[in-house]
């Protein structure tokens, strides 16, 4: 479901929330090649890779290491483990009611025009993005702070119209803004391309591009110092950095913020997101083990031994095994990875980062929204998307994780309406970000009608007719700081979520796998023109 292109900043606070947002497990199941020791490979002397982790960086790795080894005539074969059972990480999608023909996304919703991967890949992939929904109310957007709706509006379908009521408003903040994400954008970009790609150092390149002068500060430090008025700042932009991260602007830093802010063209798969990774593993002829954990990693002379523990999904039954390689490229938070790696292994071991704790809460019900739990009048409409920001009066809480305030969540949105395939009557599917599990209580004052307090109970004829709660460390706290973990760990060994402090997206996940693919391979013709080159010496000797 998409929203009009009506206003840049009103766009991207709805689209945040159109039909979806940041999640796990896609209801259609990707099958273990189940590798072994007594594979044989079509060619022995290729150098093997193994990728930990299907998300958007491994599976972005493996997709580019495949197309810069095929231009460069180099011989690769490349493994992917998966501790999940399906692939995407934390862009996926669960199935409402268990009907394959009602998919939600649970994960990363969202992408941009300017995000060029994804979008390239999903046109190259032949995946379609999902049309706006037929409805025949429009969409109407709330930010409440906990005791009143602080902005309100509705897609009038006259975009200068809208325009000038957000400059009334605000004032010239929304066109401030506006250019301060261009520039922004602009400097990122750079990123993608020579000089600057590929990068050994993320934290050279963000000081290069002058980006370290972004994400030394806080988000509200730098809107201050660029004239961008509190009013907006907090109605508006704090209310984008809650949805999309759960973070205050006093918390986070100027360039997330800026990112929030870079909307243009949002869309999303039909069908979701994840089939995005899923394309590029496929296009990657890579090995893909599901179900696969990672234990441990050792190194012997000049290869990596990997020992990984399968689970059969039909029968449980655990096996083990473990397979010599050249490379390792480690796609996912060594922090939550529970890898064995023996001292010295790493010549830098990443630093720990304080990870959002997120719980998402979907839920069907045939009762809508109550407004009085907003402090609004029986006449007046409930905003479809409710947005949340801080009271004006109210001190910004200094502890990140204490960020979401008086409101007590993040978002709650109606995605759509849905039929329930027991009563087939037609139903509203709910999508709530809360630092906190969702309680029966809460559920019941925002419906209006008594909840059960056991929601697992719930039947299909209940206040709620379908319930998929899941939490998980869903991005870094993103506070200030001008250095980032290199992409290279120990020789052969690279790390692809250092970028996460920098810059949280699939975009930039997927980024980082492409870096990281590309000095993968630069390493390897390195080598081999110093063994050239040896050989050489020797032959004229």
């Amino acid at each position: 479901m998409y929203y009009s292109g009506w206003n840049l900043v009103l766009t991207l606070v709805v689209a945040l929330l159109c039909g979806e947002s940041e999640g796990l497990w896609p209801f259609t199941s990707v099958h273990a090649a189940l590798d072994s020791p007594g594979n044989v490979y079509p060619d022995a002397n290729a150098k093997r890779v193994a990728i930990i982790g299907a998300g958007a960086a491994g599976s972005s790795a493996a997709y580019h290491l495949q197309q810069f080894a095929s231009e460069s005539g180099v011989s690769i074969n490349i493994t992917v483990f998966e501790r999940s059972s399906y692939i995407g990480g934390r862009s996926t999608t669960v199935n409402a009611y268990g009907n394959p023909l009602e998919p939600v996304e649970l994960g990363a919703s969202i992408f941009v025009e300017v995000n060029t991967i994804l979008k390239n890949s999903s046109e190259l992939f032949g995946l379609k993005p999902r049309e706006s929904a037929e409805t025949e109310d429009t969409e109407l957007l709330g930010i409440w702070d906990g005791k009143e709706f602080v902005f309100k509006q509705k897609d009038s379908g006259w975009y200068y119209w809208d325009i000038a009521k957000l400059l009334w408003k605000y004032g010239l903040a929304p066109v401030r803004t506006q250019r301060l994400m261009q520039s922004t954008v602009a400097n990122f970009r750079k990123l993608y391309e020579y000089p600057f790609f590929p990068f050994r150092s993320l934290s050279d390149r963000a000081l290069d591009l002058d980006l370290t002068l972004l994400t030394g500060v806080t988000g509200e430090q730098y809107l201050a110092a660029n004239n961008i008025g509190t009013a907006f700042s907090r109605d508006i932009i704090q209310a984008s950095t809650r949805v999309n991260y759960g973070q205050n602007l006093n918390t986070i830093h100027a360039l997330e913020t800026m990112v929030c802010m870079a909307i243009n063209g949002a869309m999303q798969i039909l069908g979701g997101n994840w089939q995005i990774f899923a394309g590029m593993i496929n296009a990657s002829n890579a090995t893909i083990l599901l179900n696969t954990t990672v234990t441990s990693i050792s190194k012997s002379k000049s290869k990596y031994s990997i020992k990984t523990s399968t689970t059969n999904p039909q029968t449980a039954e655990l096996t083990t095994n473990e397979e010599p390689f050249d490379t390792v490229i480690l796609a996912a938070p060594l922090q939550y990875s529970s890898i064995d790696l023996p001292e010295g292994l790493l010549q830098r071991t990443p630093d720990e980062i304080p990870y959002v704790t997120l719980h998402v809460t979907l839920f069907t019900s045939p009762h809508a929204i109550n407004g009085t739990y907003f402090n609004l009048s029986p006449t007046d409409e409930v905003p479809s998307s409710i947005l949340t920001t801080l009271p004006k009066d109210a001190p910004l809480p200094e502890k990140p994780e204490e960020s979401v305030g008086r409101p007590g969540f993040f978002s709650i949105s109606t995605l759509r309406t849905v039929i329930n395939p027991e009563t087939l009557e037609k139903e509203y599917l709910y999508k709530i970000f809360s630092p906190k599990a969702v309680t029966s209580s809460f559920l019941s004052d925002i419906l209006n009608v008594d909840v059960p307090e056991d929601l697992a109970q719930i039947t299909p004829t209940s206040a709620i007719t379908w319930y998929y709660p899941h939490v998980w460390h869903s991005y870094p706290y993103l506070l200030p700081r001008v250095t980032f973990e290199d992409p290279e760990l120990a020789r052969g060994f690279y790390y692809t979520s250092g970028i996460e402090s920098f810059i949280s997206t699939m975009e930039t996940s997927a980024l980082m796998g492409k870096n990281v693919a590309r000095l993968v391979l630069d390493d390897y013709l390195n080598i081999m023109e110093d063994g050239e080159a040896q050989k050489v010496v020797k032959e004229e000797l």
